[in-house]
């Protein structure tokens, strides 16, 4: 079997900073909205579920994070003390803590670290757009496929039945991704399945038309690096 996921950004020049290493447990979160943001956190092991709680009270996943990845950098550089999003635990592991104080020094004083932090910023923006572009644009269906497709390229690998999506999720979890609700998703999966596009073995999906869900959405064959939920 061949993955499709590609080696996450790796942010592991930023270790230097580090003040010290914390494990965290699957059901917990790492930080919730509203709490004080003084840390940021390079994940070493682990899945991390970032999120936002929208006014009507549903939540919706903005990203996965693993391996390599920083979380809470919408905090640097600014007055704001308290953190937009939540980070729940998917998968237990690790996280590396930086003091929020530590990498703002680090960047002023670094041109090239700062010009790598603001590539990498860059693309995570990108990632946002699009991902409301096609909950705006799409509907709810669309915002089932893309998310789909996103997960696809993130956990995906390739088996001779079609892309099996090595992350399991819930139906709530899904409709997290979505901005919709479980029994909208429901419905959706059960259309999808009922006409062999995919197929669900105990929270596991495998893909079997990755084409169909393209051509359902008018897919604009952003690079995978953008087509990620990670």
């Amino acid at each position: 079997m061949q993955s499709v996921k590609e080696i996450p950004v790796t942010l592991s020049h930023l270790f230097d900073t580090v003040h010290h290493i914390r494990k965290i447990e699957k059901g917990t979160f790492l930080f919730q909205e509203g709490s004080n943001a003084d840390e940021l956190y390079i994940v070493r092991s682990g899945i991390l579920q970032i999120s936002k709680i929208i006014p009507d009270g549903r939540e919706l996943t903005l990203r996965m994070c693993s391996n390599g990845e920083l979380v809470g950098e919408l905090n640097l550089f600014s007055p704001t003390s308290k953190f937009l999003l939540s980070a729940r635990v998917v998968e237990s592991g690790e996280v590396a803590v930086i003091k929020k104080e530590t990498l703002e020094e680090k960047l002023s004083q670094d041109l090239p670290l700062s010009f790598e932090f603001i590539q990498w910023m860059s693309q995570q923006y990108r990632k946002t757009q699009t991902k409301f572009r096609d909950l705006v644009l799409h509907g709810k269906k669309g915002a089932l496929y893309s998310t789909l497709i996103r997960i696809s390229n993130s956990y995906g690998i390739k088996t001779n039945k079609g892309i099996l999506v090595e992350l399991p999720l819930t139906n709530q979890e899904l409709a997290n991704f979505c901005g919709t609700s479980r029994e909208v998703v429901n419905r959706l999966l059960s259309d999808l399945r009922r006409t062999n596009m995919i197929s669900i073995d105990k929270g596991i999906i495998t893909i079997h038309d990755i084409d169909y869900l393209k051509r359902e959405i008018d897919c604009e064959d952003c690079p995978i690096e953008i087509c990620k939920v990670d």
